[in-house]
């Protein structure tokens, strides 16, 4: 085969605690684009007994057909099935109209595996890319998703989020809450902190995806947590009289944004000095401000207040200064973040009644709403800004969605146990390096 592979290794930055796991997330894609650009992911061989304890190839192809962007064809619709250059008729995908092939192959080495892998334009007869990734069983699927997002960004030119995680809140029986952590699939979940009697709310990464600060009511008080996920020791950050609440990491982690109250129905923005707890104020108003969302250049924070009498989004300079209004269309907008690129935010629209998810571009002010539940909330980017996370109501209970930037792509994210509520998701960082 006169074919070459560059060798990487594909590793976990993400360290989860030992933790019971919980139920895995159905995803249903609930509308899709029509233009989306067909792909075959042919089924890797294996050299192992039996089969290969992951199905990488259909991992593969359910990352590539989520993002919108391309549309796997069915294992049963191929003329053909190749795991080798040589043995790749391009004819039969000419025939079924794919535009981009892949094939593979998972071999055994030692105690773990290397997953071979090409990429081939049918119409060209080209090789566009070829790796070989040293891995391990534990780490099989995690390695799919690295080769999802090697091959999405070759050929879209943006980083995948195949290898990221997702947060939220899981209300099961009994009002019990739990606060887990799962891939950006919703496989894999991990209960970070198990049935908890009292709420958890506002979970949040740190920029390295290596902590989460959460809102928990244990003790009746609320308080403000920070865990370390790989060992699960948790520091309290604050738990003062009155609110502590929407804690938000500042871009290069050092610092947190939080919501604390000085007297009832008075809620001010405050920046915490991680190392030193020393407190900073940032609003000084007798209305409410809360849920500060960061700029990627950590100079200032976009925030909630109903100071003009509805909620709005401001924007305030963390040196402090008058805030300014940035949202104008619509008597209720709230709880918004910014994009990785800081060109735009995504927030919670209210319109006729309902609440719908929306992204304002704040060069323009213009305002696209992406949802049409009654109730949808809680919104976060991926890391590459292309999809919104956030939390809906489904058959009478809460789920997680997505939708696409440009709203042409949707998915629902749900539990498949009766019961169970999930509700104020929050996407994760990239991994803090890369293979």
């Amino acid at each position: 085969m006169r074919t070459s592979f560059l060798s990487l290794m594909a590793v976990l930055l993400l360290v989860l605690p030992v933790a019971s796991p919980q139920a895995t997330l159905d995803i249903e894609i609930t509308s899709g684009v029509s233009a989306a650009s067909p792909i075959a992911v042919v089924p890797f061989s294996f050299d192992g007994q039996g089969a290969a304890p992951v199905d990488v190839a259909g991992v593969i192809g359910a990352d590539l057909t989520r993002s919108g962007r391309f549309k796997a064809i069915d294992p049963k619709d191929m003329l053909s099935k190749p795991t080798q250059a040589s043995a790749i008729n391009f004819n039969d995908w000419q025939v079924i109209k794919v535009n981009d092939l892949v094939i593979g192959r998972i071999k055994t080495v030692g105690a773990g595996y290397s997953v071979e892998y090409q990429v081939f334009n049918p119409y060209t007869r080209q090789q566009i890319m070829g790796f070989s990734v040293a891995t391990t069983a534990a780490r099989l699927r995690y390695t799919a998703h690295f080769i999802s997002d090697s091959i999405y960004q070759k050929l879209t030119g943006q980083r995948g989020v195949f290898t990221t995680h997702i947060a939220y809140v899981e209300v099961g029986a009994g009002e019990r809450y739990s606060l887990i952590v799962a891939d950006a699939d919703g496989y894999g979940a991990q209960a970070i902190i198990p049935n908890a009697p009292e709420p958890l709310m506002s979970p949040a990464w740190s920029p390295d995806g290596s902590q989460l600060a959460y809102v928990s009511f244990e003790g009746i008080q609320p308080a403000i947590f920070m865990q370390t996920l790989a060992t699960g020791q948790r520091t309290l950050l604050s738990k003062q009289a009155g609110v502590n609440g929407a804690p938000s990491f500042s871009p290069d982690g050092k610092s947190l944004a939080l919501t604390l109250s000085t007297k009832p129905g008075n809620q001010n923005i405050y920046v915490m000095d991680l190392a030193t707890k020393k407190l900073k104020r940032i609003t000084n108003s007798e209305a409410t401000d809360t849920e500060a969302s960061w700029s990627p250049d950590g100079k200032s924070v976009y925030f909630t207040s109903d100071r003009g009498g509805s909620p709005q989004i401001y924007k305030a300079s963390v040196d402090g200064g008058e805030a300014q209004r940035i949202t104008f269309d619509g008597n209720y907008n709230a709880n918004a973040h910014v994009s990785p690129d800081g060109k735009s935010l995504v927030l919670v629209h209210r319109e006729d009644s309902h609440l719908h998810i929306a992204v304002m571009d704040l060069a323009s002010g213009t305002l696209q709403v992406l949802t049409d539940g009654d109730l949808d909330k809680s919104p976060s980017f991926a890391p590459n800004g292309s999809v919104i996370i956030y939390q809906s109501e489904y058959n009478d209970r809460g789920v997680l969605q997505m939708v696409s930037v440009d709203g042409q792509v949707r998915e629902r994210l749900s539990e498949r146990q009766g019961g169970v509520d999930v509700h104020e998701p929050v996407w994760g960082p990239f991994p803090a390096a890369t293979p």
